[in-house]
Parts: structure tokens; C-alpha cells; sequence
């Protein structure tokens, strides 16, 4: 299954005007297609454009409801308790970040744990907000349980990203990951593909390495076991143990943090979903002068990038610029959709009656080896 490239702006249009479509208002509906599109833009598909039929689905089964209001149920200076009542996940996020920068310009730090939400796309789109306003922020999110512990074959944790942003010069230091070895997402674009994932990514029911996208995710859904593993694989020996410990640490700042629910239970509250995130924001100039600060960590991460190279490697990226690379190129170039999410598009503007703002091919067909890095 190929690939083809849809123009930016109106693909953010298309967006918003499904969310609208949905019952959002139109700034609300822009507000989500920002977070969304921020994933493509960044070269990660898996939480795209690619997750709008995910979207789509939990908007109609009632598990996110359009008119929701999150509420702040417990605050302090710096902190703060949200209940989101299962608003979208993209709208929560940005309002919990706002009150965390705000906590953090009055008081040097702000952190907001909130329960209750739902899917929020990516988590570094939430630390960059931080970080352009010349904050540290740091954001992590739980979801269903989709890793298998260390020794275990029953997911109880789950893909529980980590993300955060720091100022720095030419290029601002951001790193997102899940603390598996790749999120449920990157499942869903092989199984798209038709593409085996590679061998570590993932086991069957019996505890047992599978390359068979589906079938781990048919299993996830389907609670028969087996799952994705964490950051190191399956055993000690190669650091197994550290990932599923980073899991457990985001759930603390998760579900436990803010009286909500731990992956084991999301999805099985009644109604919603019952993700928990966590939203952190830090004035880094508690710490010193500012401008010294982001100084020695712009030196550092040049001299870094400028180490010497292994042999028939050429360049040391730091965690942030090919994101920054990418998003230079598809603003103009188009974004990168699999022919499969394409028709999954369609099948929503019909459903909604707004093919009219469907987005036009700027070329294709693509094969994905002309996108290397996505997903």
C-alpha cells in the first residue's frame, strides 16, 4: 500500500472541519487539528492524520464528549488537580499546559495532573508549548495497558511517553518517546502497510516474540495477552527492566497522581476512557541566570552534534532537529498519508457531508521508502 501527499493547509482545514462537524467549535476544532497535524508535520505518522478514524470513533461512541468542561478540583500555588469529565484529550492538554506555564511565570513551577481525559495526540506538542514561551516543560500520559512487564506475558502498563522540551540555540532540544519499544501507533502503520514489525517489538499471547502486526494488535484489543515490550525488549540483559520501570514512574505522575485510573483499568471505568496525564512547566531560571543556562546547554548540544562520528555515519543529530527538518519540508512539500488512512478520510467526509473541504493530492503515489523515519 502506497502513499501520497496531501497539501498542508488544507488538510488542517479538512480536520477542522470534521471536528466541527462533530459538534466542536470552530476554534476548538482548529485547536485539535493543530495537535494533530503537528505529528505529521513532525514526521510521526503514527499519531497523525492516521488517528482520525480513532477519533471519529470515540466522538460517536459518547466515550469523548463534545461539550465537557474541564474542572480544577483541587489547587495549590503550584499545582493543581484537573478532572477533564472525558473531554477531548487535544483540548485538555492545551488547557492543563496553559495552567502549568501560568503556575510556572508566578511561582517558577507548575505542574497539573489531570484524570479522566482522553487520546491527547503527542506529548511533545505540549512541552514545545512550555519551551516557546522560554519554559522547561515536561508532559507524560498513560494509556491502556499494551506492556508486557518485564517476565510477564499480560499487559499491565502502557506505552506511557515522556516528553520534554528545553530552550536551546540553533535548534530547541525536544524528546518524545514511549517508554515501549515503539507505541501502539507504529502497530497500526505496519498493519496498514501489510509489513511484518521487527522481531523485539512485540509478543503473542504466550509471551513469545511475533512479527505480526495484527495479530499483537488484535490481541491488545482483544485482552487475550501478549502486547508490545518495553524500552530494552524482553529480558534484563539488554535493559528490559528500565523501560517497564519508566512506565510505572509516568503512571505514578498519571493515574496515581491525580486519583485517576492506572492502565490496567483505562477503558473500564464506565464511561470515557480515564487516561491521566501530567503537565509540567519550570521556570529553568530558578536555577541561575537564564541566559548563562540556555548558553551552556546550546554549547553542549553543539559539541555533541560536532563529536567525533562512527565509521560510515556522517552526522549526530540531537533530539529535536529532524523534527525541525521535517516540519521545513512539509509545510511546503505536502504531508505523507498511506493510501488506507486516505480512504479512511474519505469515509468521514462522507459520513459528515464535508467532502467538499476534502484535501487534493499535491503527488503520489509515494512508496514509504521515500519517507524513512515515519511511523
Amino acid at each position: 500500500m502506497g502513499y501520497v501527499y496531501l497539501d498542508y493547509p488544507e488538510l488542517r482545514g479538512f480536520c477542522q472541519s470534521v471536528f466541527c462537524g462533530y459538534g466542536f467549535t470552530e476554534q476548538e476544532s482548529g485547536e485539535i487539528a493543530d495537535v494533530i497535524l503537528a505529528a505529521d508535520l513532525n514526521g510521526i505518522e503514527s499519531h497523525g492524520v492516521q488517528r482520525m478514524v480513532r477519533y471519529a470513533y470515540e466522538i460517536r461512541s459518547g466515550m469523548v464528549d463534545v461539550h465537557a468542561k474541564p474542572e480544577v478540583v483541587h489547587e495549590t500555588p503550584i499545582s493543581a488537580v484537573m478532572d477533564a469529565h472525558n473531554a477531548m484529550g487535544q483540548l485538555v492538554g492545551r488547557q492543563a499546559m496553559r495552567l502549568a506555564i501560568e503556575k510556572a511565570k508566578h511561582s517558577g513551577c507548575g505542574m497539573v495532573v489531570v484524570r479522566c481525559s482522553n487520546h491527547y495526540g503527542i506529548a511533545g506538542y505540549y512541552t514545545e508549548m512550555a519551551r516557546e514561551v522560554d519554559l522547561l516543560g515536561i508532559c507524560m500520559t498513560n494509556t491502556e495497558e499494551i506492556m508486557v512487564p518485564t517476565h510477564g506475558k499480560t499487559p499491565m502498563i502502557g506505552t506511557n511517553p515522556i516528553a520534554l522540551s528545553m530552550p536551546a540555540d540553533p535548534i530547541p532540544f525536544l524528546f518524545d518517546c514511549a517508554t515501549t519499544v515503539v507505541p501502539r501507533g507504529k502497530f497500526e502503520v505496519y498493519a496498514k502497510r501489510g509489513d511484518p514489525v521487527p522481531v523485539g517489538w512485540g509478543v503473542d499471547e504466550r509471551g513469545l516474540d511475533s512479527d505480526d502486526a495484527s495479530r499483537v494488535l488484535e490481541n491488545i484489543i482483544g485482552k487475550a495477552g501478549g502486547g508490545i515490550l518495553p524500552l530494552g525488549g524482553s529480558t534484563e540483559m539488554t535493559g528490559g527492566h528500565k523501560g517497564y520501570g519508566l512506565g510505572v514512574i509516568v503512571e505514578l505522575f498519571t493515574g496515581i497522581l491525580s486519583g485517576g485510573t492506572t492502565a490496567d483499568r483505562i477503558y473500564r471505568t464506565g464511561s470515557g476512557s480515564g487516561i491521566c496525564q501530567s503537565f509540567i512547566a519550570i521556570d529553568y531560571g530558578l536555577f541561575g541566570n537564564r541566559t548563562e543556562i540556555r548558553a551552556s546547554f546550546s554549547e553542549y548540544l553543539d559539541r555533541i552534534r560536532n563529536s567525533p562520528k562512527a565509521e560510515g555515519c556522517t552526522r549526530i543529530y540531537t533530539h529535536g532537529e529532524k523534527e525541525a527538518e521535517c516540519r521545513k519540508i512539509r509545510r511546503t512539500t505536502g504531508i505523507p498519508v498511506n493510501e488506507k488512512t486516505l480512504q479512511e478520510l474519505r469515509n468521514i467526509a462522507e459520513e459528515l457531508g464535508c467532502t467538499a473541504s476534502f484535501p487534493h493530492t499535491v503527488r503520489g503515489p509515494v512508496h514509504p521508502s521515500d519517507i524513512s523515519g515515519q511511523g
